[in-house]
Order: structure tokens, then sequence, then C-alpha cells
């Protein structure tokens, strides 16, 4: 989903998840962890955000949680225009709502500014993706809607 998000506006993908360490509040102060320093660098730098993840166990994956607790106490998120796209398969039984719920309730603990119009769920199938990109035009221009609208969030 996010290469297709790639070839509709510029954009920056963060790739440090599996550096980033297990979140302790105790850790949470100077010196940062380098990967933690670079996190909350990215989210300063960018003047939005949008999140893709998957659905796993009813819930949003556990790294992912991980990433979004080193968020919450460093302020850069704050007022931060946000708004997600899920990645869930059309056979996922929700569809990826619930973990749009946990999105929500962290993200609004944290002071983003969630952007409603650019939240969208889009059951995409395995046939749908080709060489990493969406190849149906329907749910290409469904996502590129979305893009704008966060786009005009900001």
């Amino acid at each position: 989903m996010l290469g297709t998000v790639a070839t509709l506006t510029p954009t920056t993908t963060y790739t440090g998840l599996g550096e980033l360490p297990h979140f302790n509040p105790d850790d949470d102060r100077d010196p940062l962890h380098p990967a933690v320093a670079a996190l909350r660098a990215a989210i300063e730098e960018a003047s939005a955000l949008l999140i893709c993840t998957p659905e796993y166990a009813g819930g949003l994956p556990g790294s992912f949680k991980n990433l979004l607790d080193w968020t919450v106490g460093g302020g850069e998120i704050y007022g931060k225009p946000v708004a997600w796209i899920n990645a869930s398969s059309i056979a996922a039984p929700t569809g990826g709502k619930d973990a749009h719920d946990s999105l929500r309730k962290v993200l609004t603990y944290a002071g983003a500014k969630i952007v409603e119009e650019g939240c969208v769920r889009i059951p995409i199938s395995r046939a749908d993706v080709a060489d990493g990109q969406v190849a149906d035009p329907d749910l290409r221009g469904r996502i590129a809607v979305a893009v704008q609208r966060l786009r005009e969030g900001v």
C-alpha cells in the first residue's frame, strides 16, 4: 500500500521499526537510543503522517505498538496531521477495524490531529497487488483520494 502512496505524492517511508528498543518509560530521556532519536526526528520533519499497518490478533502488531509508545513522550506527534489506510486483506474478519480503533486511541492520547477524511479501510486482495503496487485502478483511486484528504488536512 505505501509503495502505491509513494507514486501519488512525495513521501518518506520510515523503515527503522526493527531497530527500536523495547519501550521502557525509564529510558525515555536523554540520551535517547539512536533509533528512537531518528524516529522522533523523522516525525518532527514530516508535515503529516500516513500510517499503514496490518491488524494482528484483533489489534496492532506488537512491534508497531512499541513504535507508537515511543512517540507519546517526545511531543513531536502532538498536533501533527495523521491519517491511516488499512493493510488488511479482503479475507480479514474486521478489515482492519480493530487496528484502526487502537490507532485512534493511542494517537488521540498523544495529541495527534486525526484527519478523519483520510482514514479509510480499503480491503485489498493479493491479486490486486503486482510488484509492490496496487494495480486495480479503482483501488488506486480510493488510495489517492485518502492521500489528498490528508494533504488537505495539513
